[in-house]
């Protein structure tokens, strides 16, 4: 008696997984098809030499799942109701095509066919420049784990719950509220702030309250390439606005071409990615077209903790006296981006619409998370952590910058390196931007173009290089090797 499945006795599964998976398979391939009966359980664990509890038990659960069944006096069966199911279709090469997607997709969903402009599935480099990591050695990892683990030893019953409160854990966001109106001038109460699974939440829930189909949406220009993405997939339409030296061109949102914005998103305290710093003139004159236009203004306050000459400016939510900003700030540089952890301030006339909106996209940040998190802001952990590092990222922005000049002289412009963990160089060269990031890639080393935060032609040779988690040494060797794979 032959039987479609084979066994491995060297496996890390155990016989009746094996047994189990093996004859799901046979049944789902057509091996065993539909009516096809089974040996006895006696018969099948003396060809395969296992036991008969194995065989038997295996029996019963494919039994139950409705593989088999069972007529009395006649044996176990293959169900019949069970549609045979073709394997996937193969090529000439032999090798599988996958099966063929059937599902309808709205527009939303056929949109998302094409890649995201940061996606990246290649093996990382030796050294990367990439400008959204901070220093991930420096994390106050002793001081962090100190603080979950005396709060998860005292852990409020409550905070095991699904929370009972939409805008977040209260104790955070009273947290947040002092941090911020310290550090960033932000003026608000806890009732106005909203904690949400990153910057995407922030924006996605932006774009679902209050854009229609065929609105318009003012971006930077250049600009973050996922906001004006999730901005053009709940129906925007987006009106690219060029940054000079002072960020957003604010003049341009009255012409005749961008009327009737309804949204317009900046990142006025360190423009990504050029890095410019929007002056209070130009604050001004953007709230004061926002309050007479009607349209709200999305605030991605942007690396704004890191500053390197001067004070850090207030934010733009400071200054706002016509409930017109939205703001948004994150713990991804100041902490590490895994922590997934962003904060909104919405107008107080707002709050319930997003509350009742995060409800409707997500389950809360886990409210042990929000827990410990709101203890380490109050502990004064975090600003003592984020003075620490402003010093530390200021020594290496200027290995960066010298690095650069050592290596290109002029050959390379130098860009927005007053703040932030990144700064802009435009390489002087006919090398495309691919072939760029190609012989950089052969080098060991991983530059970003800003090409894909251009709407429009972009800038030619412009890449992001990031330092924040470079050491000087390793920014050296970076820089030189780059400079050796595009020649001189």
């Amino acid at each position: 008696m032959r039987f479609p499945v084979k066994l491995d006795r060297q496996s890390e599964q155990t016989l009746h997984e094996q047994l189990y998976d093996g004859i799901r398979r046979a049944i789902l391939s057509g091996a065993l098809p539909p009516g096809h009966r089974l040996p006895s359980s006696r018969e099948l664990a003396d060809l395969l030499e296992i036991s008969r509890s194995t065989v038997t038990d295996c029996y019963e659960q494919l039994l139950t799942e409705g593989y088999f069944e069972a007529r009395a006096g006649s044996g176990t069966f293959v169900t019949r109701q069970i549609q045979k199911t073709r394997p996937a279709e193969r090529n000439a090469a032999g090798s599988s095509r996958g099966p063929r997607l059937t599902a309808h997709l709205s527009s939303y969903g056929k949109a998302l066919s094409a890649p995201l402009s940061m996606e990246n599935g290649k093996p990382e480099p030796d050294i990367c420049f990439f400008g959204w990591r901070p220093a991930f050695d420096e994390v106050p990892i002793t001081q962090w784990t100190r603080v979950q683990g005396r709060r998860s030893r005292r852990i409020d019953p409550a905070l095991l719950d699904f929370t009972q409160d939409p805008l977040g854990y209260k104790p955070l966001r009273e947290a947040v509220t002092r941090y911020i109106s310290r550090s960033r001038g932000v003026k608000c109460n806890p009732e106005q702030v909203l904690i949400v699974l990153g910057l995407q939440q922030a924006i996605d829930l932006v774009s679902r309250v209050h854009i229609e189909q065929g609105d318009a949406v003012a971006v930077e220009n250049p600009g973050y390439p996922l906001a004006r993405k999730s901005f053009a997939l709940a129906g925007g339409r987006i009106i690219p606005v060029p940054v000079d030296e002072a960020g957003l061109a604010v003049d341009q949102l009255s012409r005749s071409a961008a009327r009737n914005i309804r949204l317009v998103y900046v990142t006025p305290s360190h423009q990504f990615p050029t890095g410019a710093l929007m002056p209070l003139p130009r604050r001004l004159a953007l709230l004061s077209w926002a309050k007479k236009s009607g349209a709200m203004i999305l605030e991605d306050d942007y690396d704004s903790e890191y500053r390197y000459s001067g004070k850090s400016i207030p934010a733009l939510q400071g200054l706002d006296e016509g409930s017109s900003v939205i703001y948004v700030g994150t713990f991804t540089k100041v902490m590490f981006p895994a922590l997934s952890i962003a904060y909104m301030v919405v107008p107080t006339g707002l709050a319930d619409i997003y509350a009742r909106a995060r409800t409707l996209a997500s389950d809360q940040v886990p409210l042990p998370l929000q827990d410990s998190l709101a203890e380490f802001i109050d502990g004064g952990y975090l600003e003592r952590h984020v003075k620490r590092m402003r010093s530390l990222y200021d020594q290496r922005r200027t290995a960066l910058v010298v690095s650069l000049e050592k290596h290109f002289g002029e050959r390379v412009l130098i860009r927005g390196d007053n703040a932030g963990l990144h700064l802009l160089g435009q390489f002087q060269t006919q090398l495309s931007d691919a072939e760029i990031a190609g012989r950089a890639a052969k080098a060991g080393i991983g530059i970003v173009s800003t090409a894909d935060y251009y709407c429009g032609r972009p800038a030619a040779g412009e890449f992001l290089l990031g330092y924040g988690n470079l050491t000087p040494d390793q920014i050296e060797d970076g820089i030189k090797r780059l400079a050796r794979a595009l020649g001189k």
